[in-house]
């Protein structure tokens, strides 16, 4: 961790325990990140290697995870330092260590992606990350109709679906999507033609209404077919649908459903930047977790 500052006496960072993890999600929400109620627990599922903690003493003061996707790519995200003891250099020292440990666990030269608010790209870009474009999120009340074309869970066969979201991602995620995609009270939307799956998205409860995301269509009118899909299934309740700004389309079709931004995130790459076919991501899977 050169040019960056030591530890106080009485600190340390390490792997975190299976207690600590609620308390992170706790700070999230405190954030106002509104985390899903199941994403946490699956992240620790799939990789409990990622979640690392800074303690004073016996006490979790901070953290954050560090995925492995299959060693080929890998995602920072969860950066949350209390409030009380921001200012001192200890989320510095947390997020160098983050990094560093990350690259231990991924083949040389892998790529590792992030998002982090506006403000801290400088921070970001100094520790070797290059902005790539910005993400948006939008929030309001869900208002959908279901399409009678559009299948569930139940109606697709799940490689189909793996698949189909590996051509979305830089590395698969079989173990995480598994997980995500049958949550408690989430929602799955997908579209066939020709016979080949050409869209799916997901909705998920939060600590405060629900999530979509991710959606990932070949065209835009087949995600407005998605999302509205999605919204038919929480009907009048808020939701927040997480677009890159890069995908203009994205953005068009969250507005015409009546959606206001209201947040917003720098998507950005440590090493080579993922060739992702942004023009067909129009939700992003979480800010959290890639």
């Amino acid at each position: 961790m050169k040019n960056t500052p030591m530890l106080p006496d009485g600190y340390s960072i390490g792997p975190m325990c299976a207690a600590e993890v609620p308390v992170l999600d706790d700070l999230a929400a405190a954030e106002g990140w509104n985390p899903g109620l199941a994403d946490i627990g699956i992240a620790w599922d799939v990789d409990p290697d990622a979640f690392i903690a800074l303690r004073r003493g016996d006490e979790m003061e901070g953290g954050g995870t560090i995925f492995s996707y299959a060693g080929g790519f890998g995602y920072m995200g969860l950066f949350i330092v209390r409030p009380e003891y921001r200012g001192a250099g200890l989320g510095t020292v947390l997020w160098h260590h983050r990094l560093d440990r990350l690259r231990q666990r991924l083949s040389p030269d892998s790529a590792i992606g992030m998002d982090g608010v506006f403000e801290m790209v400088p921070f970001y870009e100094r520790g070797g990350f290059k902005l790539a474009w910005r993400d948006l999120r939008f929030e309001g009340l869900a208002q959908g109709a279901r399409d009678p074309a559009v299948l569930t869970l139940a109606q697709i066969d799940f490689d189909e679906l793996d698949r189909y979201d590996r051509r979305h991602v830089p590395t698969p995620r079989t173990r995480f999507l598994e997980r995500w995609v049958s949550q408690p009270g989430a929602g799955l939307a997908a579209l066939r033609e020709g016979g080949a799956l050409v869209g799916y998205g997901v909705v998920r409860p939060c600590r405060v209404g629900h999530k979509i995301g991710p959606v990932f269509a070949d065209r835009p009118d087949l995600a407005e077919t998605l999302v509205r899909s999605l919204m038919a299934m929480v009907e009048g309740q808020r939701v927040q649908l997480d677009v890159p700004q890069a995908n203009a389309a994205a953005v068009d079709l969250a507005q015409r459903l009546g959606l206001v931004e209201a947040f917003g995130c720098a998507r950005l790459f440590h090493g080579p930047q993922p060739q992702l076919p942004v023009d067909t991501i129009f939700g992003v899977t979480s800010f959290e977790f890639g």
